[in-house]
């Protein structure tokens, strides 16, 4: 329940009462008993083959699919009886589009419809309940009902001018605890009503049956009055009710024999327009095979010539692929060879185009120049390294020479500064 329903709800309740919770009870109650004077099980329930809603059907929520279905058919059937046309809903209808029809043809009644269209999709609750009691009224104005003035039952006697005697009550009670069993303790028994027991009769009977004749006459001295009386008092208990079981066959057989009728009797009734429409059919299905074997004769030789121009057609489509693979071949080898031209002409510019340019030779003449200054430098690093070598091995000799000078110095024939 949304916050604006418990406001609302609160609001009500502070404004009429806490019984003003239970108003959609009363209501409901109140809207099964309009449909029923306008006899909604036969003329609504039957055709449509629902089964029969309690008294509080809209009032508490339960199903919302199938009270929706059920909200939208009742209202349906109570505007046509109200004189209005309007069709019967399917389950698969827009809901949307079936709650604006409703409501557009509940204000044209006259009555304010101050609640979303909304409020209306879950087929129950006081606004749904608002509509149904609305048309329920515009029908049983329709059918022009009227209500009766009350009828008041006539006053019975009071007990305390009914005299009872003490003997016969008690005779009568311990006749009656004899008769009936107590089945205050059967849970199958849901009546307050006692229920009379067969086997305490015939164990009553048999009891009685046991006892010897009397001697004499027996006399009755009760009162006949005060037998009445008795009688009257104790008349409604004295019946047997069998409870019936709604799965035996025994309680649909009625059923049974009135449904056979119907179907015996729509039968008749439909077998007449059956045979029409099946002779109708033959007749008609003739006159087909007839003006088909009239067209097939009057077209054959166009359908002769038409067959041969498809048989031409095939062969020329065939040539004509057989062609055009052919023709797909010699294609593809053609643009391979064009593009082996291509690569053929871009070599032989390149080619022509290094022969014509001086570029080259150029930078041949700037690398034989580098190569000379490379290897004149080669030369001097060269000399340089051939000086640094021979100093090298005249100051090895000459320190030779010198140590071979201090060794001997008689036998050398040089200065030592030489």
């Amino acid at each position: 329940m949304s916050e604006q329903d418990k406001r609302r709800g609160e609001e009500s309740v502070e404004d009429g009462g806490p019984g003003l919770v239970y108003m959609p009870f009363v209501v409901n109650e109140e809207l099964v008993d309009k449909l029923r004077l306008l006899n909604y099980e036969t003329e609504f329930i039957k055709p449509l083959n629902m089964k029969n809603m309690s008294r509080h059907y809209f009032a508490i929520a339960t199903n919302p699919g199938e009270q929706f279905f059920m909200f939208t058919s009742l209202a349906a059937w109570l505007l046509r009886m109200s004189g209005k046309v309007f069709e019967q809903p399917q389950e698969y209808d827009d809901p949307n589009a079936t709650i604006s029809d409703i409501i557009a043809e509940v204000k044209k009644f006259n009555y304010s419809v101050d609640f979303p269209p909304s409020k209306l999709k879950q087929g129950c609750g006081e606004h749904c309940l608002y509509v149904l009691d609305r048309l329920a009224d515009e029908a049983l104005k329709f059918t022009n009902f009227r209500w009766g003035r009350p009828e008041y039952p006539e006053e019975e006697l009071e007990e305390e001018n009914i005299v009872e005697d003490e003997d016969a009550e008690l005779t009568l009670n311990k006749v009656e605890d004899n008769i009936f069993g107590d089945h205050g303790d059967d849970e199958e028994f849901e009546d307050d009503e006692p229920m009379m027991d067969l086997e305490g009769l015939r164990k009553l009977n048999l009891k009685n049956e046991e006892k010897s004749k009397p001697e004499e006459i027996m006399e009755s001295t009760t009162d006949a009055a005060d037998w009445k009386l008795e009688v009257e008092r104790v008349l409604p208990q004295l019946k047997v009710t069998i409870r019936t079981d709604n799965k035996d066959w025994r309680v649909h057989v009625e059923q049974m024999h009135q449904h056979k009728d119907g179907i015996e009797t729509s039968l008749t009734e439909t077998k007449t327009y059956l045979d029409k429409l099946h002779d109708e059919i033959t007749r008609t299905l003739e006159k087909i095979n007839s003006r088909e074997k009239y067209i097939n004769n009057q077209l054959e030789h166009l359908l002769v010539e038409f067959r041969g121009a498809q048989d031409s057609l095939a062969e020329t489509k065939e040539r004509y692929r057989q062609a055009s693979g052919g023709v797909t071949e010699r294609s593809r080898l053609l643009a391979e060879v064009t593009e082996e031209l291509e690569k053929v002409k871009m070599e032989m510019e390149d080619r022509g185009s290094s022969m014509t340019d001086g570029a080259p030779l150029v930078k041949i003449k700037q690398s034989i120049t580098q190569l000379k200054k490379e290897n004149t430098q080669m030369d001097i690093r060269q000399g340089v390294v051939e000086h640094i070598l021979l100093q090298a091995k005249l100051k090895d000799k000459t320190s030779q020479n010198k140590q071979a000078h201090t060794t001997n110095p008689s036998t050398s024939q040089y200065p030592a500064s030489y």
